[in-house]
C-alpha cells in the first residue's frame, strides 16, 4: 500500500533548499573572487552558468512555497 501524501512540511523543506542554494551561490562567488587570476575563462563561465541555474531554482522554490501556502 502506498504511503499517504504528507505535504505538511513542504514549505519548510523548500525554505531550507532556498537557504542551501543561496549559500552555494555565495561560496561559488567567493571562490571566483579569490581565484580570479588562477581559473580559466571556461571554468569561470561554467560557474557563472551554474549560479544562474541556481537562481532559477530559487525562483521555482519560491513559486512552490507560494503555491503551498495558497493550498493551505
Amino acid at each position: 500500500m502506498a504511503k499517504p501524501d504528507d505535504r505538511s512540511d513542504n514549505a519548510e523543506k523548500l525554505q531550507q533548499m532556498i537557504s542551501n542554494t543561496e549559500e552555494n551561490i555565495r561560496e561559488s562567488e567567493d571562490y571566483l573572487a579569490a581565484h580570479a587570476g588562477e581559473i580559466s575563462g571556461e571554468e569561470r563561465a561554467s560557474l557563472e552558468a551554474k549560479n544562474q541555474r541556481r537562481e532559477e531554482s530559487i525562483e521555482g522554490y519560491r513559486a512552490e512555497i507560494k503555491d503551498e501556502s495558497s493550498q493551505a
